[in-house]
């Protein structure tokens, strides 16, 4: 553990007196799902020393308080379904579970604002805002299953990112507690601020690393009356991809555009068993188009057909909404259960540049003889390449993975890219952050980490190494 210091008997005491009994956890049997994240392998899972499970926020403030007195770590964690084991106790300490923290503050409705705890469900928050007649924007693919202070923790980006923007466009205050145990608001129900510094941003995406989050203001939009979503399928990836930009310079302005390869396309379908459209060689496009007048948004359907059909599209059709989202969002669920190994990169380039992304990807596959999905957030030029081990044996696996990695990720920064769009750093992509982050940037980086928790316990060695 370093400059850490163990768990031990007093603590514990002292957390059963903040927290109840019941909320802390020291059984190994019971802790395994709090070992490891939706990153595969045995060298991503860690057990904690101890999960606790804090109902409010008096006792997120105490737990920090104590941990930093006693210079021991603390790893914030949502449902753990991130993908750079960004809530995996790496330096053993406490796992400080936000699942009980699930509570639906206020709505208010004058202002467009829902505030909710961070142990809330995703899905839930958009299931309420359309009970209520209102869109929440957020759509990351794991929506049914994370937390929107995990949403928070990594700047969540997904399906609508493209017109509504990532979880930092949602977001309008934060309730966090501080490293030292100080609980502050940030933010709050107001449209715009420049009041000092942006310090609600600044803990957005940063990974609970500067503190945690345990209130959260919700903008909300008014519900589009009407949706399409259309599917358009290409004979190759390149054809799909190249639409993207005619797509986005034409006068629609669409919810979503989303890429799914074939391999990918028959992935899903077998893992879904369900059937999918021209799943045995078309290439997906998918445009979600909303608002308020059905014959302007026809007009614009008709359009979208026009664009996709002269630029060789083998068919475009009305999609079912609900079984073209189900295959998109299973994407990742489906090469896991291909492959329990895998490496989910998460790459973010200028929109022009993601055809020779995809190209790159596919040279890539073949030089090491390794299979590669991909999957797009293609108009805001985030590429989710999932690269599966299968049979190959784990030691050529390991040699070939960081090699293929380098190249990737040379040619990703060449072209005024970046390591990640949404899924974040966590202790994953630390060597990637450390060779192609530029240092200033890193520097600053640090120095604001050392600034807000200077004993470095808050989820320590995620973003940078804690040394």
């Amino acid at each position: 553990m370093g400059k850490f210091n163990p768990v031990d008997a007093e603590v514990i005491t002292e957390l059963r007196q903040i927290a109840g009994e019941k909320n802390v956890w020291l059984d190994r049997e019971k802790m395994a799902d709090y070992s490891h994240d939706a990153v595969t392998g045995e060298k991503y899972v860690h057990y904690p020393e101890v999960v606790v499970f804090p109902e409010q926020v008096r006792q997120v403030a105490e737990i920090l308080q104590l941990a930093n007195r006693r210079l021991i770590p603390v790893v914030p964690r949502g449902a753990g379904t991130g993908y750079a084991c960004a809530a995996v106790a790496f330096d053993g300490g406490i796992v400080l579970s936000m699942e009980r923290m699930n509570r639906f503050v206020e709505f208010d409705e004058a202002n467009m604002v829902l505030v909710v705890e961070p142990g809330v469900r995703t899905i839930d928050v958009q299931n309420f805002a359309t009970s209520k007649g209102y869109l929440y924007a957020g759509e990351p693919s794991s929506s049914d299953s994370s937390f929107i202070g995990g949403n928070v923790a990594t700047n969540a980006g997904g399906m609508k990112a493209v017109k509504y923007g990532t979880t930092r466009q949602q977001v309008l205050g934060l309730e966090v507690v501080t490293p030292e145990g100080e609980v502050v608001t940030l933010g709050g129900k107001l449209k715009k601020d420049s009041t000092g510094y942006s310090l609600t941003q600044l803990m957005i995406g940063s990974e609970g690393t500067l503190g945690i989050v345990t209130k959260v203001y919700l903008k909300l939009a008014p519900k589009p009356a009407h949706v399409i979503d259309l599917l358009a399928v290409f004979p190759t990836p390149e054809s799909a991809i190249n639409i993207v930009s005619k797509i986005m310079q034409s006068p629609v302005s669409p919810v979503c555009v989303e890429f799914m390869d074939n391999k990918g396309i028959r992935c899903s379908e077998e893992f879904l068993h369900e059937k999918l459209p021209h799943s045995d060689k078309g290439h997906y496009v998918i445009v979600s188009l909303a608002g308020d007048n059905q014959e302007v948004l026809e007009n614009q359907c008709v359009l979208m057909d026009e664009l996709c059909t002269a630029n060789g599209a083998m068919e475009v059709l009305v999609a079912d909404p609900v079984k073209i989202w189900k295959a998109r969002k299973a994407f990742g669920e489906a090469n896991r259960a291909r492959s329990l190994i895998f490496s989910a990169e998460d790459t973010v380039v200028p929109m022009s540049c993601i055809p020779e992304v995809v190209q790159k990807l596919s040279e890539l596959s073949r030089k090491y003889e390794v299979t590669v999905h991909i999957a797009a957030h293609a108009a805001d030029g985030n590429v989710h390449a999932d690269i599966l081990k299968e049979d190959m044996p784990l030691e050529v696996w390991n040699e070939r993975l960081p090699l293929l990695q380098d190249e990737l990720y040379e040619f990703i920064y060449s072209v005024g890219g970046k390591l990640s769009g949404e899924h974040g750093i966590g202790y994953k992509r630390l060597d990637l952050m450390k060779k192609y982050c530029n240092p200033v940037e890193l520097k600053i980086m640090k120095t604001i980490k050392h600034a807000l928790d200077p004993n470095g316990i808050m989820n320590p060695g995620k973003i940078f190494s804690s040394d």
